[in-house]
């Protein structure tokens, strides 16, 4: 790299600024939300509240308007918490090609406009979670809120272990969920825990090899750039291999029967084969990239096998 890399840089992130117009305030707190991140724990949250009033074992009967609440309340958590995300990170995003376009680190929004809205979404998920829902998903919510701003995002620049920290609010949704039908933390809502935790972690692995350059940039400490490529893949494979046997602990438990034993094992066998295809001779971030998307692919197939598991039992039941 010659020592003019740097301004070259700085100058063509400062032409792509200016070639992009404003979209306005309402998309741009929209884009603070990260709306993808916030629909798949909506889906997460609605998927297992699905699968927990149609377990006859919980004993609870459907509530649709918990059911609103407990979206709202949620959708409003993640939104919060991803706002005060980009509130804490708007510097090193300004670094970081797919971020230095956001409203923060872009200089289309002031600072403390974000922090309004963020706190502001936070506090409104506390007051529905609570008021309409119940005092434990509530307490999960914001758990996973403190977890998330205030250990996992400054960890990141510290640590690459901030990976396992991060895990675990994202981990959040399905026993949000679970609660929010059930009232409370048992065997069944601690796999669906597990389940997510597990699959966050291969998942956000991928992420940081084929972004290596990025996360460098920003200052990031992720695995593969402090202990390098392999051990990542190293990690991602043994992540695949505990998810496998968790993720079919529900069948023991009584939360689950054959339809999702058979979905949960074929995508097991699925991911860990993926996961396998890393060590391959020139896997690099092409693998990464496919590994990355057929997680995302994992995950609601997941859930939608829950869901079909139920009702196929209560159909031949029937």
């Amino acid at each position: 790299m010659s020592a003019d890399q740097p301004l070259v840089d700085a100058v063509e992130a400062d032409a792509g600024l200016q070639a992009v117009p404003d979209p306005g305030l309402l998309k741009d707190l929209v884009q603070l939300s990260k709306p993808g991140i916030t629909i798949m724990c909506l889906l997460m949250v609605a998927g297992t509240m699905a699968y927990a009033w149609a377990l006859e074992s919980t004993a609870v009967g459907f509530d649709l308007w918990v059911a609103v609440w407990a979206l709202i309340g949620t959708g409003l958590s993640v939104v919060g918490s991803n706002t005060m995300n980009m509130v804490l990170e708007r510097e090193g995003d300004k670094r970081m090609v797919r971020t230095r376009r956001r409203p923060l680190p872009s200089g289309r929004m002031a600072t403390w406009v974000a922090v309004v809205w963020g706190l502001g979404t936070v506090v409104a998920a506390a007051v529905i979670l609570w008021t309409q829902v119940n005092a434990l998903t509530c307490g999960l919510a914001m758990l996973a809120f403190v977890l998330y701003v205030g250990v996992y995002t400054p960890a990141k620049r510290r640590t690459p272990q901030a990976l396992a920290i991060g895990a675990v609010p994202g981990a959040m949704p399905p026993l949000i969920g679970w609660t929010a039908a059930t009232d409370q933390v048992d065997a069944v809502g601690l796999v669906l825990f597990s389940v997510l935790l597990l699959w966050q972690l291969p998942h956000f692995l991928a992420i940081a090899i084929y972004r290596l350059r990025d996360y460098a940039a920003a200052g990031i400490l992720t695995v593969p750039l402090v202990r390098g490529e392999e051990v990542a893949k190293v990690q991602s494979l043994v992540y695949t291999i505990f998810l496998f046997p968790v993720s079919l602990l529900l069948v023991p438990l009584g939360g689950a029967g054959s339809v999702y034993f058979t979905v949960s094992s074929v995508l097991g066998a699925w991911f860990f084969i993926l996961g396998v295809r890393g060590f391959e001779p020139g896997a690099g971030t092409v693998w990464a990239r496919q590994f990355f998307l057929a997680s995302l692919v994992y995950l609601p197939v997941w859930v939608i096998g829950l869901v079909l598991d139920v009702l196929a039992e209560r159909w031949w039941m029937a």
